[in-house]
């Protein structure tokens, strides 16, 4: 059974153990492009990656199943080399602007010249350790996806929900976060950039 077929069983919850870790190979490939019509399993892949988002933000089935909190999940970190990916940002203000989306062959197609990273540094869900040092990305972006009805989209992002895009975005290019850190200066703030908190 393909990883993909095992991943989009009906009773299979994806979980920790499903999300490869860094230094396997599928995370640094730049991921194919899928294909429209989508496959069936393609738009079950988006749903169940949207699921488990939602299970690691809820602290019942967070805590039942042992799931890391995770705002994105790429298919790369599932092992599946495919350009998708789902994000999950709550907005605790106003939950109608919380961004929940399965992004098909997402892109981004323009950004801002100033550069924003979040104070306390990222984290993934495919490296198990702290990587100190600010990852410098755009402070807004504009992205084109698919959804999986082949419908286009285009929608302008900032601040943390333009982050947390250009993360997984980055995961379909084989790129991990710690590479956007400056290995001499962790810390350098560039001018006019962002913190965010």
């Amino acid at each position: 059974m393909s990883v993909i077929e095992r991943l989009t069983k009906a009773s299979h919850l994806i979980d920790m153990n499903d999300i490869i870790r860094e230094g396997h190979p599928t995370l640094r490939k730049v991921a194919e492009e899928v294909q429209f019509p989508l496959s069936d399993e393609d738009i079950i892949l988006g749903e169940k990656m949207l699921q488990f988002l939602r299970h690691s933000q809820d602290p019942v089935m967070a805590e039942k199943m042992k799931l890391r909190g995770g705002v994105g999940l790429a298919a790369p970190q599932i092992d599946i080399s495919k350009r998708i990916i789902a994000v999950l940002v709550p907005n605790p203000e106003d939950h109608d602007s919380t961004l929940q989306e399965v992004m098909y062959n997402p892109k981004i197609v323009s950004h801002s010249i100033q550069e924003a990273a979040i104070g306390g540094g990222e984290g993934c869900l495919s490296v198990d350790r702290e990587v100190p040092g600010y990852v410098v990305r755009h402070a807004r972006i504009t992205v084109e996806y698919f959804d999986k009805t082949g419908e286009k989209h285009r929608i302008k992002l900032k601040s943390f929900n333009a982050i947390v895009v250009q993360h997984e975005i980055d995961h379909i290019n084989g790129i991990m976060f710690y590479d956007r850190i400056n290995p001499e200066h962790p810390f350098a703030i560039k001018e006019g950039m962002l913190i965010l908190d």
